[in-house]
């Protein structure tokens, strides 16, 4: 039973013993006032010893009536506070315990993701590394935001804290984390903890929320990666709706696919790589994982669209696909195999 159950319950089973002894009270003793009887029962169930405000003296049905009412009254009040204390005391435990074990969890992680901020742009964050089947560490102060977050993603692992914290990023493996996306209202917050984040982990990619157009260069020395304005997100999607609907409808269409998570993704190809020196065709994407080959971004170059199939990779190179979040993941695991010894 739920510690809001219990509460209720113990509460109800006072309020009844009360009624119970006012209306008995009320129908024993004549010519007595139905708060009179109120305060009897209240002053013989605490046992506080007034003097009588009913006269139960000398009425034997209400001397009776008064000594069940204390032992009857005295043992629902017991129960209701050790009920409550023992649902205090296991609440409190139990959080402990399950703290406990999720920061054995976030420990045993590496090469996850981080999200700093549950709420509006951070519930959709977290709904979309999942479907891409990304591991993440949630942290956010408020409860109400984590719990619907909760309702997005089973299984979540989350941090009930001030994201600006140093402890608190490191207890969320900051130092092992592929990846940070810092979604706080604050652009203040958000330039601390790309700057501390960066301190933190050289090599980790940082994306932050951003609000004044006018921090954007503060946010790129501070270390991030990448900064998004959801206003500018925002206003370009009303533009897109207005002159190209098609590709707008096409693009939502792929998110909301019944085929799978249809999704725009990229695969790396290093320097170590067993195909450097070799053709596009020799990676058999569409054969292997069922993958579009959609463009390529080579190092220090622009991103090159539908590139010739012969084309040779003689430098590390992203390639642009698309294709189920299952095959993109399953192509990204193997070629991180594909590397000389």
């Amino acid at each position: 039973m739920g510690l809001t159950k219990r509460i209720y319950l113990s509460a109800l089973s006072v309020c009844l013993v009360i009624l119970a002894g006012t209306l008995g009270y009320y129908i024993i003793v004549p010519k007595v006032g139905i708060m009179d009887c109120l305060y009897m029962t209240v002053i013989s169930l605490t046992t506080v010893g007034y003097g009588e405000v009913v006269p139960v003296s000398g009425n034997r049905i209400a001397e009776v009536f008064t000594i069940c009412l204390i032992c009857s009254g005295m043992g629902v009040i017991l129960y209701a506070i050790s009920m409550l204390t023992a649902a205090i005391i296991e609440g409190e435990l139990s959080g402990a315990i399950r703290k406990k074990r999720m920061l054995e969890k976030i420990k045993g992680l590496s090469e996850h993701y981080i999200v700093c901020g549950g709420g509006k742009t951070g519930r959709p964050v977290l709904a979309e590394l999942v479907k891409n089947q990304k591991k993440i560490v949630l942290i956010e102060a408020d409860e109400e935001q984590i719990a619907l977050c909760k309702t997005l993603v089973d299984d979540l692992l989350y941090l009930v804290a001030d994201a600006t914290d140093d402890d608190i990023l490191m207890s969320a493996g900051i130092e092992r984390a592929a990846g940070i996306i810092i979604t706080l209202p604050s652009d203040k917050d958000n330039l601390y903890i790309t700057m501390t984040s960066r301190m933190m982990n050289h090599g980790i990619r940082i994306i932050s929320r951003m609000t004044n157009q006018k921090l954007k260069p503060k946010l790129m020395k501070a270390g991030a990666n990448g900064v998004v304005s959801p206003n500018l997100i925002g206003a370009l999607r009303l533009a897109s709706e207005m002159i190209r609907p098609t590709v707008v409808d096409f693009l939502d269409s792929m998110l909301r696919s019944n085929q799978g998570n249809l999704r725009i993704n990229q695969l790396s190809v290093n320097e170590n790589s067993l195909f450097m020196g070799k053709a596009i065709a020799d990676l058999e994407l569409r054969k292997r994982f069922s993958l579009l080959l959609m463009g390529i971004k080579e190092r220090g170059c622009d991103v090159e669209f539908d590139p010739s199939h012969d084309k040779v990779l003689n430098q590390p190179t992203e390639l642009i696909v698309m294709g189920r979040t299952d095959d993109v993941e399953n192509a990204v695991n193997w070629l991180k195999k594909q590397a000389r010894a």
